[in-house]
């Protein structure tokens, strides 16, 4: 068994780790993968992939850490390239890559030896995970002022002044975001970025709107965030 377990390479100045201190941490490891999976996936969207490897995280870089004998900058290193390689370039939150950092970090710990502080920090940051995402702090933002208006004209109507005197009438700031064409070319679709001074006169600043572009298509959105932003 002792044979089975050694190294090509060991020598008498390598630290062997023992077969039962490998399974203990690689165990503990799992475990606490498994408890920031679950936290992670209190009211959040996710799928089961990524559930999987927060999961499997801890240990690999466990196993990472402990093969490269203690040497925190090469574990840290490769395991640093195995676990964001595949997530730097897919649409992600914030909230997802501080979760793999997590995980990371508690594997980290299990593997220069220290269960009992892995522990520690995976609950205290559990703990804090779960408390923030249940108060819902930076959920409850005010409102955002500007609205995304679209408005869809004939393509005989010159639109580069055809609306100044309403904009001017309704709202205090409007930017022209985007002009394209529609349906063969005969309409063209019209994006901008709107204040309005009074927000109930939505209606009217819409009704006055449809009388200019011939009863066609006119549509007001709240301005959405990026959802590629941190």
């Amino acid at each position: 068994m002792h044979n089975l377990f050694a190294g090509l390479f060991d020598t008498t100045t390598t630290t062997v780790i023992a077969v039962d201190d490998f399974v203990l941490c690689m165990v503990v490891a799992l475990i606490l993968g498994a408890v920031i999976a679950a936290v992670y996936t209190y009211k959040s969207q996710y799928t089961a992939s990524f559930v999987m490897t927060l999961a499997m995280l801890p240990a690999i870089v466990c196993i990472v850490i402990m093969m490269v004998n203690g040497n925190v900058g090469a574990g840290v290193a490769v395991a640093g390239a195995f676990s964001l390689v595949r997530f730097r370039s897919v649409p992600g939150t914030a909230k997802d890559i501080g979760t793999i950092f997590m995980a990371m970090a508690a594997g980290l710990i299990c593997g220069m030896g220290y269960l009992g502080y892995a522990a520690l920090f995976t609950i205290i940051m559990a703990i804090v995970m779960f408390v923030l995402v249940a108060t819902g702090v930076g959920t409850h933002q005010k409102e955002r002022p500007e609205k995304v208006l679209k408005i869809t004209v004939p393509e005989d109507l010159n639109y580069d002044d055809a609306f100044d005197d309403v904009f001017e009438k309704f709202t205090k700031k409007t930017e022209s975001i985007s002009v394209k064409t529609s349906n063969m070319g005969s309409l063209y679709k019209l994006t901008y970025h709107v204040v309005l001074k009074n927000p109930k006169e939505e209606k009217a600043f819409m009704d006055d709107l449809r009388c200019r572009n011939g009863n066609l298509e006119v549509a007001m959105s709240r301005l959405e965030a990026n959802n590629s932003e941190l």
